[in-house]
């Protein structure tokens, strides 16, 4: 693997930036103001479906679609995310882009114009392949934009822009739905999206973003195994509506299916913990699956076992969303002083202690301040490590496979998150009573430890040059 400056295959950003450049600031403010944007309200939409979605479907009717409403719209993204690092690699990120918003803007307003549950998951799935194809199109604006030292300051304002939605999306998506109609949660996030790519596309318009070295290897297989990726995960997350053994065996088979699908679809070496790259593939997805998978444990704990309301259940996750931005500020600011081995300490180590007081608060009924503080320390690391792989990631790259990179990078995210989500669902359903939180945290413990083998093996990139 060459390792090069991905700035450097840019053609309208100087190579040598200021010496005080900064991401907020000519050239990059309008391309900063739209990407942060665009991620913001990608954010918002996440957090505010799932406070909206069971007034939904009790509008709607078709309540056995309200699962598929979450998971479809999931396993799209990852055929998104494909088709947008192919089309990135081989043409300019920027196309990809407009195709990826036109898709994500046109599913929100199928949603909010749905007269069926079914056209509403229609809707969903169609902007589930938007919103997987911009975080991958995005990924590759920023290599191809900024320079390699300003790549960590970008991905702490990405981080920073999810933190404002954990704190009023819930809420003000319950406000929307009650004074005015659900709807208008998706078509105002629809409206607003094109208003943030509309500042961004005039950025664009003005830089050449196509690839110097075309990346002409074959397309159409690629996109096939995403699109049999995507139904094993379909599998995955639906087989905790199978009774018993069937849904070990269907969880069993389509996790297998999707492993063997995914292998071309990351660089070789990911499932070994090969050093550099591959390893910084493997740790997002077992990082992200651990986190994700046992986050949406949390307020599940604070109200069932604690007695908490849903809103004060919620504040679990405000805290890991403050915690999680100041980690990820320090990761920006001081993460080449930190090393790459430290933030990988750091946050997989954090994250398994965080898990492991949640079991330990469960199990023997201690204070609730305690899984409460500890979630916000598991987030602090996440916060340190999570966008520093994505950092790593592009310094990994070079113009010929940096959308390959970028797609590699999210299908390991979400393949992990969705598995984890499924593992810990059957885990959580079959453990005897007692058993159910301490288990599933548990299983949050092994794989934030086991996230520490490919973690030490991250390596350095060109992330330091300067």
């Amino acid at each position: 693997m060459t390792h090069a400056d991905p700035a450097s295959f840019s053609g309208a950003v100087p190579l040598q930036p200021p010496a005080r450049a900064s991401i907020w600031r000519s050239p990059y403010l309008l391309t900063t103001i739209g990407a942060v944007s665009l991620i913001f309200l990608a954010a918002m939409q996440s957090l505010a479906v799932t406070t909206v979605m069971p007034t939904v479907a009790a509008d709607l009717g078709g309540a056995e679609l309200y699962a598929v409403a979450f998971s479809g719209s999931f396993a799209t993204s990852i055929i998104g995310m494909v088709a947008s690092g192919a089309w990135s690699d081989r043409k300019s990120p920027a196309q990809a882009m407009w195709c990826a918003v036109i898709a994500f803007a046109a599913g929100l307003v199928v949603c909010a114009s749905a007269s069926s549950m079914l056209i509403l998951v229609l809707g969903r799935l169609i902007m589930g392949l938007g919103s997987g194809g911009l975080v991958v199109a995005l990924y590759v604006i920023v290599a191809r934009v900024y320079p390699a030292n300003l790549h960590g300051r970008v991905m702490a304002s990405f981080a920073a822009a999810w933190v404002v939605p954990s704190l009023i999306g819930p809420a003000g998506a319950g406000a929307v739905t009650e004074f005015l109609h659900w709807r208008w949660v998706f078509a105002g996030v629809a409206v607003l999206a094109a208003g943030a790519f509309a500042m961004l596309a005039v950025r664009l318009r003005a830089l050449d973003l196509s690839a110097r070295d075309v990346d002409d290897s074959p397309v159409a297989r690629r996109l096939l195994l995403a699109v049999v990726v995507a139904v094993g995960l379909l599998a995955v997350s639906l087989a905790g509506e199978a009774p018993g053994l069937v849904a070990v065996v269907v969880a069993g088979a389509g996790l297998a299916v999707v492993l063997l699908a995914m292998r071309p679809l990351v660089p070789r070496g990911t499932f070994r913990a090969g050093r550099g790259l591959p390893s910084v593939i493997l740790t997002r997805g077992l990082i992200a699956g651990a986190c994700f998978g046992a986050e949406i444990y949390v307020p599940y704990l604070l109200q069932q076992h604690y007695g908490f309301s849903p809103t004060w259940a919620g504040i679990g996750l405000t805290v890991g969303a403050l915690t999680w931005a100041v980690g990820s500020e320090t990761s920006g600011r001081w993460g080449d002083r930190l090393g790459n081995n430290r933030l990988a300490l750091a946050g997989a180590g954090l994250l398994a202690l965080a898990c492991a007081t949640l079991l330990t608060a469960a199990w023997f009924d201690l204070p609730a301040w305690l899984p409460i503080v500890f979630w916000g320390f598991g987030s602090l690391g996440m916060g340190m490590l999570y966008p520093r792989l994505t950092v790593l990631s592009l310094a990994y790259s070079t113009a010929r496979n940096q959308g390959f990179n970028s797609s590699a990078l999210q299908i390991s995210d979400g393949v992990g998150t969705s598995t984890m989500m499924a593992l810990m669902g059957l885990v959580f359903v079959a453990a005897p009573a007692g058993w159910a939180f301490p288990a599933v945290f548990g299983l949050g413990v092994v794989v934030a430890l086991l996230a520490l083998v490919p973690g030490l093996r991250l390596g350095h990139a060109s992330e330091l040059a300067r």
